[in-house]
């Protein structure tokens, strides 16, 4: 996992109430994507307690505190607090009584509050950190998402990303990032590409500079993040190179331990790189369906040399 998020971005995220505006939500970080409900906490059983995990508070835990005496909710939240995890949520808008406010100032706990639905919000919490610490690394390259395609451009520089990205977004298309994508691992199955802050929604185009595509073209025209289906790299066209003609074999390139479908495309002067990305784009589309075009036509040359044989 990446290394951690401040708390104050989760908060910020989720636009959660803040009942211990004395402490510096700036300075505390999460660590872990997973959360826990402290039902056994409650009642004092805290082996196997992680407390990189943040708390949450649902209408069940709430409503047995509740049923607590006050001298024995003042010593389950002391025992709680003094784990010192990165903060405790009450969900369903439910207001936190002043004994847990008191325990979250003494040992530097966030106690915060949301509106919305327990499950909902825990599945989202878990969905968003996932996303936030996951292994991630950056390289250089451009990300278009194409018919709902994420595909990753690469290639050397100046060999024509950018323009073939800017083509792209004239055709309805949209840029995800240029020049530098962050890579982020969200499971064994996908990966999800970013933007840096810095970056987004810019386009450098040699010999005319920096262009802010997001207002050039609408927001329609850029997306914050995309899921990397295939990548395609763009190279010098070379006449002593041999080019995959069929795509009977699926080339793959990884990435933190996930592949890609990868395909190299030599570049030519005339060759309109937007409409080979595209054209890629679908026949990766048709391929996740179940319909190979290669493998039809391999099946239609085998079933015309039976038939050759046959006649022979």
């Amino acid at each position: 996992m990446s290394s951690s998020i401040k708390l104050s971005k989760m908060i910020d995220m989720y636009e959660l109430k803040n009942y211990t505006p004395d402490i510096d939500v700036n300075s505390i970080r999460i660590k872990s994507p997973d959360i826990n409900r402290p039902a056994l906490q409650l009642i004092g059983f805290f082996e196997h307690f992680d407390a990189d995990r943040v708390e949450i508070i649902g209408y069940v835990e709430y409503t047995y505190l509740q049923h607590m005496s006050k001298e024995d909710r003042i010593k389950a939240y002391d025992e709680l607090m003094s784990k010192q995890f990165p903060c405790i949520i009450f969900c369903r808008g439910m207001e936190p009584d002043e004994e847990i406010k008191a325990a979250g100032t003494k040992y530097g706990v966030p106690v915060l509050v949301t509106d919305k639905a327990t499950s909902a919000f825990t599945a989202e919490v878990i969905r968003w950190l996932n996303v936030e610490l996951a292994p991630c690394i950056s390289i250089h390259g451009v990300l278009v998402d194409v018919y709902g395609e994420g595909v990753l451009i690469m290639g050397d520089s100046g060999i024509g990303k950018s323009e073939a990205a800017l083509e792209l977004i004239k055709r309805g298309h949209r840029l995800v990032t240029d020049d530098v994508v962050e890579i982020r691992r969200v499971s064994d199955q996908s990966l999800v590409g970013t933007a840096p802050d810095i970056t987004r929604h810019f386009i450098e185009l040699r010999g005319i500079g920096i262009i802010d595509v997001k207002t050039l073209f609408g927001v329609e025209s850029v997306k914050e993040t995309q899921t990397i289906n295939m990548v395609i790299k763009l190279e010098e066209w070379s006449k002593d190179k041999e080019y995959d003609r069929l795509g009977l074999e699926d080339n793959y390139i990884e990435f933190l331990g996930n592949k890609v479908v990868c395909h190299s495309i030599p570049i030519r002067p005339g060759r309109n790189v937007a409409v080979i990305v595209e054209s890629a784009a679908v026949n990766h589309r048709q391929k996740m369906m179940g319909y190979n075009a290669a493998q039809e036509l391999y099946n239609r040359v085998q079933r015309n040399l039976m038939r050759r044989d046959e006649d022979e």
